[in-house]
């Protein structure tokens, strides 16, 4: 288990020594402490998630508003630099497209700086991301940290989000598919429990581009259908995508002298209808080859 310890924004650089002492004191059995996470922006349904451009008014006219950048983005890369040299895993929140800038930026100036890193860095969430922001994941080896559940047409989608991002940039949202093709490291989690910890759900939103259960409502409208990813690309992200990310080379595949982590389902969802993924159960778990769940 890869435990993550929290980036206090109202503090500085001079946490990052308490940090370290907390990375030794809580790392036991199965943790490591051995992530930072850094919330670096908030949410576009409060108009928090930091963006390059204003957000739009209920008229469609630009506000002045473009966000909070939580951690001043100069200061940003400065303190990812030193994690990074402290041999810490970055973990950063970005739900705006300056957010996602201004990790990658960090993540670039520790890598000027330090080298290259054994980190696995990832930036969480990535609901905007700029196309010039997009091949600069593989470029720098920074894992594009996914919920693919959000990439759909629920309700707050379209009254809180589609009207205030405005045509283009509201087609920016949750790039899967674009990341994958620029050779992007793709990981996926379920930010549980803010929604459904059900990777199943998830993965078949990542294919599909919207939510099982939502056949016949305007919620079943494939929501930029061309950023979905293949069956095969999801279930990479959330096996052997999140395996690495989280330093577990020993498991997240099926192959000899991996560790048995296994989950086993009721179908074979490569064999059905994609439409149909959600419905897929899973029968038992295994951890090392032990079951620990039985349906």
């Amino acid at each position: 288990m890869r435990g993550a310890l929290w980036w206090r924004r109202d503090r500085g650089a001079e946490q990052v020594a308490d940090l370290v002492e907390r990375r030794a004191a809580f790392s036991r059995g199965r943790l490591v402490a051995g992530s930072v996470k850094v919330m670096q922006d908030g949410i576009a349904e409060n108009f928090t998630a930091a963006m390059t451009t204003p957000y739009l008014d209920p008229c469609g006219h630009h506000t002045d508003n473009l966000g909070l950048s939580f951690v001043d983005p100069v200061a940003l890369r400065g303190h990812v630099t030193r994690l990074d040299a402290e041999g810490f895993q970055v973990h950063v929140h970005a739900i705006g497209d300056r957010a996602v800038r201004e990790a990658l930026d960090a993540f670039e100036a520790a890598a000027a700086a330090n080298g290259p890193s054994a980190g696995r860095h990832h930036v969480a969430h990535l609901q905007v991301v700029h196309p010039d922001d997009v091949p600069r994941f593989a470029r720098l080896g920074v894992a594009a940290n996914m919920q693919p559940l959000w990439a759909h047409l629920d309700d707050q989608m379209v009254e809180m989000t589609l009207p205030y991002l405005g045509e283009e940039r509201a087609a920016w949202q949750y790039p899967f598919g674009a990341l994958a093709r620029a050779g992007a490291h793709l990981a996926a989690g379920s930010d549980w429990p803010v929604t459904t910890p059900d990777p199943l759900q998830a993965i078949h939103v990542a294919v599909n581009r919207w939510a099982f259960g939502e056949e016949g409502r305007a919620g079943s409208e494939p929501f930029l259908p061309e950023q979905a990813l293949t069956l095969e690309q999801a279930f990479a992200a959330y096996t052997s995508g999140s395996a690495f990310t989280n330093h577990l080379d020993e498991t997240g595949r099926l192959a000899p002298g991996m560790l048995a982590d296994l989950t086993v389902l009721d179908r074979d969802p490569f064999a059905g209808d994609p439409g149909e993924i959600g419905a897929t159960r899973v029968r038992s778990t295994y951890v090392d080859g032990e079951v620990v769940h039985q349906a």
